[in-house]
């Protein structure tokens, strides 16, 4: 699957080594091809393809969204996904970490809203980037647990697919108003790794009692 990664920080790097080591093929969307973190995205991985915003849009089938929250709006507003699947790698975080937008609407919900033709899903927020460049565990029988969120059922789907290539299991947790609470999840392990010492190489299981 051709893959397009608008922000490949930690998170977006991680997330696009993974699938590319999985046979997707993967386009680092940014109008700046010699910034800093193309630069380095490029060392840890020659096989990216770089590619202005809008064009590398409209060569994948899938888009993620890995960039600082602040900036959602000035980077999606002149965009144009043509119902393509968009998948909102991003937090909305405040002072003390806590919910950049005051728990009154997700962030997620806002990403819809500046992208309203595309196919937006929540997912890859409930973790750190450690677990999604390796989110193997062999001493368990069960696989990690993505917990994802959107309101359309094909799109979901689609990122259950990704989310099976790089290792996890998929809980579809219902429409895109759930996302807020998916964002409280990432609340609670980056407050838990990254205020308090915790170490990262944890994740979340989903086991059901049939």
């Amino acid at each position: 699957m051709q893959l397009a990664f608008i922000g490949i920080g930690n998170v977006g790097l991680a997330l696009a080594h993974n699938l590319q080591q999985k046979g997707h093929e993967i386009i680092v969307a940014h109008d700046n091809p010699d910034s800093s973190s193309v630069t380095k995205a490029l060392q840890h991985n020659p096989a990216f393809e770089v590619l202005p915003l809008q064009q590398a849009i409209d060569l994948s089938e899938v888009i993620f969204l890995a960039t600082p929250f602040t900036l959602n709006a000035s980077i999606l507003e002149p965009l144009h996904f043509k119902g393509k699947v968009l998948i909102d790698c991003t937090n909305p975080v405040g002072p003390g970490i806590s919910h950049g937008l005051e728990s009154t609407i997700s962030g997620a919900e806002k990403v819809q809203e500046w992208a309203p033709n595309a196919k937006v899903v929540k997912a890859y927020t409930i973790y750190g980037h450690e677990n999604l460049s390796n989110p193997k565990f062999p001493d368990y029988l069960v696989r990690p647990v993505m917990l994802i969120a959107g309101n359309d059922s094909g799109a979901k789907t689609t990122v259950a697919r990704l989310n099976d290539d790089l290792g996890f299991e998929t809980l579809d947790t219902g429409d895109l108003s759930q996302a807020l609470h998916l964002e409280h999840m990432t609340l609670l392990w980056v407050k838990m790794v990254r205020a308090n010492g915790h170490h990262p190489h944890f994740t979340w299981a989903y086991l059901e009692r049939s």
